[in-house]
Protein backbone atom coordinates (compact mmCIF):
# COMPACT_ATOMS: atom_id res chain seq x y z
CA UNK A 1 0.00 0.00 0.00
CA UNK A 2 3.00 2.35 0.65
CA UNK A 3 4.57 1.52 -2.41
CA UNK A 4 1.07 1.90 -4.33
CA UNK A 5 0.46 5.95 -2.39
CA UNK A 6 4.84 6.67 -2.88
CA UNK A 7 4.43 5.78 -7.02
CA UNK A 8 1.16 7.95 -6.96
CA UNK A 9 2.57 10.82 -5.12
CA UNK A 10 5.75 10.59 -7.51
CA UNK A 11 3.26 10.74 -10.38
CA UNK A 12 1.57 13.91 -8.82
CA UNK A 13 4.89 15.58 -8.49
CA UNK A 14 6.24 15.00 -12.30
CA UNK A 15 2.69 16.41 -13.86
CA UNK A 16 3.11 19.28 -11.63
CA UNK A 17 6.53 20.09 -12.38
CA UNK A 18 5.52 19.79 -16.08
CA UNK A 19 2.78 22.38 -15.54
CA UNK A 20 5.14 24.39 -14.24
CA UNK A 21 7.43 24.26 -17.05
CA UNK A 22 5.20 24.87 -19.74
CA UNK A 23 3.72 27.93 -17.91
CA UNK A 24 7.27 28.98 -17.34
CA UNK A 25 8.05 28.86 -21.00
CA UNK A 26 5.00 30.53 -22.23
CA UNK A 27 5.51 33.05 -19.58
CA UNK A 28 8.75 33.54 -21.13
CA UNK A 29 7.63 34.36 -24.19
CA UNK A 30 4.80 36.10 -23.62
CA UNK A 31 7.07 38.39 -21.04
CA UNK A 32 9.52 38.66 -24.35
CA UNK A 33 6.76 39.87 -26.30
CA UNK A 34 4.34 41.98 -23.60
CA UNK A 35 7.40 44.22 -22.36
CA UNK A 36 8.41 45.66 -25.50
CA UNK A 37 5.85 48.81 -27.35
CA UNK A 38 3.73 47.89 -29.97
CA UNK A 39 4.12 48.27 -33.64
CA UNK A 40 7.83 48.40 -33.39
CA UNK A 41 10.26 45.51 -34.70
CA UNK A 42 12.46 46.09 -31.24
CA UNK A 43 16.00 47.21 -33.01
CA UNK A 44 17.85 50.07 -32.24
CA UNK A 45 17.22 53.95 -34.03
CA UNK A 46 19.04 53.60 -37.11
CA UNK A 47 19.52 50.17 -37.17
CA UNK A 48 19.61 48.50 -41.29
CA UNK A 49 17.77 45.30 -41.96
CA UNK A 50 16.16 43.38 -44.93
CA UNK A 51 12.17 43.67 -45.62
CA UNK A 52 11.62 40.01 -47.84
CA UNK A 53 8.39 40.09 -49.31
CA UNK A 54 7.22 36.78 -50.48
CA UNK A 55 4.53 38.11 -52.57
CA UNK A 56 7.10 39.35 -54.87
CA UNK A 57 9.52 36.87 -55.31
CA UNK A 58 9.61 35.11 -58.66
CA UNK A 59 12.45 32.31 -57.35
CA UNK A 60 15.02 33.52 -59.59
CA UNK A 61 17.89 33.36 -57.46
CA UNK A 62 19.50 36.29 -58.34
CA UNK A 63 19.98 36.86 -54.52
CA UNK A 64 21.97 33.16 -54.02
CA UNK A 65 24.14 33.78 -56.78
CA UNK A 66 24.94 37.48 -56.24
CA UNK A 67 25.37 36.72 -52.37
CA UNK A 68 27.65 33.97 -53.27
CA UNK A 69 29.77 36.07 -55.73
CA UNK A 70 30.59 38.95 -53.51
CA UNK A 71 31.49 36.60 -50.78
CA UNK A 72 33.28 34.50 -52.96
CA UNK A 73 31.42 31.72 -50.72
CA UNK A 74 31.52 27.82 -52.98
CA UNK A 75 28.66 27.27 -55.34
CA UNK A 76 25.99 24.30 -54.07
CA UNK A 77 25.45 20.80 -55.77
CA UNK A 78 24.15 20.96 -59.43
CA UNK A 79 21.68 18.16 -58.73
CA UNK A 80 18.32 18.69 -57.59
CA UNK A 81 17.46 17.77 -53.70
CA UNK A 82 14.48 15.30 -54.35
CA UNK A 83 12.30 17.34 -52.51
CA UNK A 84 11.30 20.34 -54.72
CA UNK A 85 12.90 21.66 -57.98
CA UNK A 86 15.63 23.41 -56.33
CA UNK A 87 19.22 22.36 -55.50
CA UNK A 88 19.54 24.15 -52.04
CA UNK A 89 17.89 22.95 -49.11
CA UNK A 90 19.10 25.61 -46.15
CA UNK A 91 21.02 28.58 -44.79
CA UNK A 92 24.22 27.12 -43.88
CA UNK A 93 27.89 28.18 -43.37
CA UNK A 94 28.18 28.48 -47.57
CA UNK A 95 24.71 29.50 -48.58
CA UNK A 96 23.82 33.01 -46.97
CA UNK A 97 20.82 33.35 -49.23
CA UNK A 98 18.56 30.54 -49.76
CA UNK A 99 15.54 30.76 -51.87
CA UNK A 100 12.80 27.94 -50.85
CA UNK A 101 10.25 26.89 -53.17
CA UNK A 102 7.43 25.35 -51.76
CA UNK A 103 5.03 23.58 -53.67
CA UNK A 104 1.49 23.86 -51.97
CA UNK A 105 -0.28 20.71 -52.61
CA UNK A 106 -3.09 20.15 -49.70
CA UNK A 107 -5.10 22.51 -48.25
CA UNK A 108 -3.98 21.87 -44.78
CA UNK A 109 -6.33 18.84 -43.39
CA UNK A 110 -3.10 16.66 -44.45
CA UNK A 111 -4.62 15.17 -47.61
CA UNK A 112 -3.23 15.51 -51.19
CA UNK A 113 -5.64 17.25 -53.04
CA UNK A 114 -5.54 17.57 -57.02
CA UNK A 115 -4.57 20.97 -58.38
CA UNK A 116 -7.06 22.67 -61.12
CA UNK A 117 -4.99 22.57 -64.27
CA UNK A 118 -2.50 25.14 -65.24
CA UNK A 119 -3.01 26.67 -61.63
CA UNK A 120 -0.43 25.42 -59.66
CA UNK A 121 0.11 27.15 -56.22
CA UNK A 122 3.99 28.05 -55.41
CA UNK A 123 5.31 30.05 -52.11
CA UNK A 124 9.13 31.30 -52.71
CA UNK A 125 10.66 32.79 -49.92
CA UNK A 126 14.32 34.14 -49.86
CA UNK A 127 15.53 33.19 -46.37
CA UNK A 128 18.57 34.97 -44.87
CA UNK A 129 19.85 35.27 -41.47
CA UNK A 130 17.44 37.46 -39.62
CA UNK A 131 20.29 39.44 -37.14
CA UNK A 132 17.82 39.17 -34.52
CA UNK A 133 17.59 41.97 -31.72
CA UNK A 134 18.48 39.12 -28.89
CA UNK A 135 21.11 37.15 -30.75
CA UNK A 136 21.36 33.57 -29.08
CA UNK A 137 24.28 33.07 -31.40
CA UNK A 138 26.28 36.27 -29.53
CA UNK A 139 24.48 35.43 -26.55
CA UNK A 140 26.02 31.46 -26.13
CA UNK A 141 29.71 32.31 -28.10
CA UNK A 142 32.13 32.06 -25.34
CA UNK A 143 35.08 34.03 -26.95
CA UNK A 144 33.31 37.14 -27.92
CA UNK A 145 33.76 36.34 -31.75
CA UNK A 146 30.04 37.61 -32.48
CA UNK A 147 29.44 40.96 -32.31
CA UNK A 148 26.63 43.33 -32.93
CA UNK A 149 27.90 46.37 -34.90
CA UNK A 150 26.94 49.66 -35.52
CA UNK A 151 24.37 49.17 -37.81
CA UNK A 152 22.85 46.89 -35.15
CA UNK A 153 23.97 44.08 -37.73
CA UNK A 154 25.37 40.84 -36.15
CA UNK A 155 28.75 39.17 -37.60
CA UNK A 156 31.27 36.93 -36.79
CA UNK A 157 34.71 37.63 -36.62
CA UNK A 158 36.53 34.40 -37.95
CA UNK A 159 40.08 35.80 -36.27
CA UNK A 160 38.02 35.40 -32.80
CA UNK A 161 36.42 32.29 -33.83
CA UNK A 162 37.87 29.00 -32.02
CA UNK A 163 34.99 26.74 -33.70
CA UNK A 164 33.50 25.31 -30.65
CA UNK A 165 29.55 25.67 -32.18
CA UNK A 166 27.78 26.68 -29.32
CA UNK A 167 26.21 29.04 -31.31
CA UNK A 168 24.61 26.86 -33.61
CA UNK A 169 22.16 25.26 -31.23
CA UNK A 170 21.94 28.40 -29.88
CA UNK A 171 20.11 30.32 -32.99
CA UNK A 172 16.52 29.42 -32.74
CA UNK A 173 16.31 29.66 -36.72
CA UNK A 174 18.80 27.47 -37.84
CA UNK A 175 20.80 30.08 -39.27
CA UNK A 176 24.48 29.89 -38.46
CA UNK A 177 26.77 26.54 -38.87
CA UNK A 178 30.03 25.38 -39.03
CA UNK A 179 32.34 25.11 -42.13
CA UNK A 180 33.29 22.08 -43.30
CA UNK A 181 36.52 23.32 -44.17
CA UNK A 182 37.62 25.95 -41.55
CA UNK A 183 35.65 24.81 -38.79
CA UNK A 184 34.76 28.12 -37.89
CA UNK A 185 31.20 29.46 -37.34
CA UNK A 186 29.51 31.68 -40.81
CA UNK A 187 26.24 33.46 -41.93
CA UNK A 188 24.85 36.61 -43.56
CA UNK A 189 26.60 39.68 -42.52
CA UNK A 190 24.21 41.94 -44.07
CA UNK A 191 27.25 42.69 -46.52
CA UNK A 192 28.86 44.38 -43.96
CA UNK A 193 31.33 45.75 -46.52
CA UNK A 194 28.95 47.49 -48.62
CA UNK A 195 26.45 48.50 -46.06
CA UNK A 196 29.09 50.35 -43.42
CA UNK A 197 29.82 52.62 -46.63
CA UNK A 198 26.02 53.28 -48.38
CA UNK A 199 26.09 50.58 -50.40
CA UNK A 200 23.01 47.68 -50.76
CA UNK A 201 23.74 44.22 -50.25
CA UNK A 202 24.45 42.36 -52.90
CA UNK A 203 21.07 39.95 -52.88
CA UNK A 204 19.07 42.97 -52.55
CA UNK A 205 20.65 44.84 -54.81
CA UNK A 206 20.21 42.15 -57.54
CA UNK A 207 16.60 41.24 -56.71
CA UNK A 208 14.72 42.28 -60.02
CA UNK A 209 11.77 42.79 -58.67
CA UNK A 210 12.20 44.47 -55.13
CA UNK A 211 11.22 41.12 -53.13
CA UNK A 212 14.27 41.99 -50.64
CA UNK A 213 14.59 45.83 -49.72
CA UNK A 214 17.04 46.86 -47.29
CA UNK A 215 17.38 49.81 -45.48
CA UNK A 216 16.79 51.43 -41.81
CA UNK A 217 14.66 48.75 -39.99
CA UNK A 218 11.89 51.01 -38.63
CA UNK A 219 11.34 52.71 -42.21
CA UNK A 220 11.25 48.84 -43.85
CA UNK A 221 8.65 48.07 -41.46
CA UNK A 222 6.12 51.19 -41.63
CA UNK A 223 6.49 50.05 -45.83
CA UNK A 224 5.55 46.34 -44.52
CA UNK A 225 2.58 47.09 -43.11
CA UNK A 226 1.43 49.34 -45.94
CA UNK A 227 2.44 46.73 -48.29
CA UNK A 228 0.07 43.98 -46.47
CA UNK A 229 -2.74 46.81 -46.41
CA UNK A 230 -2.89 46.59 -49.79
CA UNK A 231 -2.27 42.59 -49.93
CA UNK A 232 -5.43 42.95 -47.29
CA UNK A 233 -6.97 45.56 -49.83
CA UNK A 234 -6.81 42.94 -52.79
CA UNK A 235 -7.79 40.22 -51.72
CA UNK A 236 -4.68 38.63 -49.98
CA UNK A 237 -5.88 38.47 -46.16
CA UNK A 238 -3.79 35.76 -45.41
CA UNK A 239 -0.67 38.37 -45.70
CA UNK A 240 0.88 39.70 -42.55
CA UNK A 241 4.34 40.18 -40.97
CA UNK A 242 6.52 37.57 -39.45
CA UNK A 243 9.57 39.09 -37.62
CA UNK A 244 7.73 41.70 -35.65
CA UNK A 245 7.98 41.24 -32.01
CA UNK A 246 4.22 43.57 -31.99
CA UNK A 247 2.58 40.17 -33.51
CA UNK A 248 1.71 36.82 -31.69
CA UNK A 249 3.68 34.48 -32.15
CA UNK A 250 6.49 35.86 -34.26
CA UNK A 251 8.26 38.55 -31.74
CA UNK A 252 9.71 35.92 -28.78
CA UNK A 253 12.96 37.07 -29.22
CA UNK A 254 12.26 40.95 -29.46
CA UNK A 255 11.84 41.14 -33.31
CA UNK A 256 14.36 40.49 -36.09
CA UNK A 257 16.26 43.08 -38.37
CA UNK A 258 15.28 40.98 -40.88
CA UNK A 259 11.74 40.30 -41.10
CA UNK A 260 8.99 38.92 -43.92
CA UNK A 261 5.84 39.13 -45.27
CA UNK A 262 4.06 35.63 -45.69
CA UNK A 263 1.10 34.56 -46.33
CA UNK A 264 1.26 31.39 -44.90
CA UNK A 265 1.75 29.95 -41.67
CA UNK A 266 5.52 30.26 -40.71
CA UNK A 267 5.99 25.98 -40.36
CA UNK A 268 5.19 26.15 -44.48
CA UNK A 269 8.33 28.28 -45.21
CA UNK A 270 9.92 26.29 -42.76
CA UNK A 271 10.34 29.09 -40.55
CA UNK A 272 9.22 28.75 -36.37
CA UNK A 273 6.09 29.86 -35.66
CA UNK A 274 7.48 30.77 -31.77
CA UNK A 275 11.16 31.42 -32.26
CA UNK A 276 12.53 31.47 -28.83
CA UNK A 277 16.68 31.56 -27.31
CA UNK A 278 17.24 27.59 -26.35
CA UNK A 279 19.09 29.56 -23.15
CA UNK A 280 15.76 31.10 -21.56
CA UNK A 281 14.20 27.16 -21.64
CA UNK A 282 17.16 25.92 -19.57
CA UNK A 283 15.51 27.15 -15.86
CA UNK A 284 12.57 25.25 -16.55
CA UNK A 285 14.60 21.89 -18.04
CA UNK A 286 16.46 22.02 -14.94
CA UNK A 287 13.28 22.43 -12.51
CA UNK A 288 11.84 19.28 -14.44
CA UNK A 289 14.79 17.52 -13.74
CA UNK A 290 15.14 18.09 -10.47
CA UNK A 291 11.39 17.59 -10.02
CA UNK A 292 12.10 14.30 -11.82
CA UNK A 293 14.72 13.12 -9.28
CA UNK A 294 12.81 14.05 -6.56
CA UNK A 295 9.90 11.58 -7.90
CA UNK A 296 12.16 9.00 -8.59
CA UNK A 297 13.61 9.23 -4.97
CA UNK A 298 10.37 9.28 -3.22
CA UNK A 299 8.71 6.11 -5.55
CA UNK A 300 12.33 4.38 -4.39
CA UNK A 301 11.99 5.11 -0.95
CA UNK A 302 8.43 4.30 -0.90
CA UNK A 303 8.94 0.94 -2.54
CA UNK A 304 11.32 -0.18 0.07
CA UNK A 305 9.46 0.62 3.08
CA UNK A 306 6.80 -1.84 1.16
CA UNK A 307 8.91 -4.79 1.09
Amino acid sequence: MCAKAGTALATRVVLALTQIQELTVANATINLIDKTLVGSIGSRPGALGFLTDTTLCIGCKACEVACKQWNQLPMDDFGWTGHSYDNSTDLSATTWRQVAFVEQITNGDGRVHEMPPFQSNWLMLSDVCKHCVQAGCMQACPTGAIIRTELDTVVVQQDVCNGCGYCVPSCPYGVIDLSPTDFKAHKCTLCYDRSKEGLEPACAKSCPTDSIQFGPVEQLLERAKQRVAELHASGVQSAYIYGDRAIGGTGGIEGDNAFFILTAEPEVYNLPAFPVLPQNKTGAAFLSMFGAAIALSIAAVATLRGK
